[in-house]
């Protein structure tokens, strides 16, 4: 799978997923912007996609935030002059009860962070990808399908439920522009935000116990699939949804 001389935005890109799809990504000689709110973790990312003799533009911004996210496609396109592929991996866990009286502040947090940037993105993006018939692909995750037995992480599933329905509408709207659209959804992975999830009681047996193959998958595992939905070997997928959660769904 060559992406050479193909651009790749990547949000969530200093760490996890975001950042071993960037590096796989160089490793196919796409050139990759990547945006991320830490700026040593962008540039670590960075310094490793470079050694496969790639361009970087590394993007500092919190997705979060209406007014930052509206810089991040038109500075790719300044420095690259074109867009191929899409990847919004940023999102935020919340483990808190529906009960609690901060759950409509970070309702909203959440719907800020995991939700708002991959809508206002895929609009400021459609153009550009519209002229390179290209694609974007969503990081969503299992518990958008799934409570998985898990209480307080409903405002999380919810965004990424809501994160589904919106890529499959994208993907209708999008193909009359030849702009494929898909859904990778992980279960869990070994990233910081898994170590953090659910709060220091939770162990990696339990972690474990999800799945039905008694392993976590690794962040290079979910990149090699994403790399292949971009890729032309997906050319006649779209609105389509991937799970890699080592058999998580079937088990709940």
């Amino acid at each position: 799978m060559s992406f050479k001389n193909k651009v790749v935005l990547i949000t969530g890109g200093g760490a996890g997923i975001g950042a071993a799809t960037a590096e796989e990504f160089a490793k196919e000689g796409a050139n990759v912007a990547i945006v991320a709110r830490t700026e040593v973790n962008l540039n670590e990312v960075a310094q490793k996609c470079e050694k496969h003799g790639v361009k970087v533009l590394t993007i500092t911004a919190d997705v979060s935030k209406e007014n930052e996210v509206n810089t991040i496609v038109q500075k790719t396109i300044d420095k690259f002059g074109q867009l191929d592929v899409l990847i919004n991996n940023a999102a935020m866990y919340v483990s808190l009860p529906i009960t609690s009286p901060d759950t409509l502040p970070t309702y909203h947090k959440v719907l800020a962070t995991n939700l708002q940037p991959v809508v206002q993105l895929t609009n400021l993006a459609a153009p550009y990808l519209a002229k390179t018939k290209g694609n974007i692909i969503n990081i969503s995750s299992v518990l958008g399908k799934s409570c998985l037995q898990y209480p307080k992480f409903t405002l999380y599933g919810m965004s990424k439920a809501a994160l589904d329905y919106f890529s499959k509408g994208s993907a209708l709207e999008l193909a009359p522009s030849g702009i494929r659209v898909n859904v990778v959804s992980p279960g869990p992975v070994n990233t910081a935000m898994l170590a953090g999830a659910g709060g220091s009681n939770r162990t990696n047996d339990d972690n474990l116990n999800l799945t039905i193959l008694n392993r976590i998958s690794e962040p290079v595992e979910v990149a090699d699939l994403i790399l292949f939905l971009a890729s032309d070997k997906a050319k006649g997928i779209t609105g389509a949804y991937y799970n890699i959660d080592n058999g998580t769904l079937v088990k709940f």
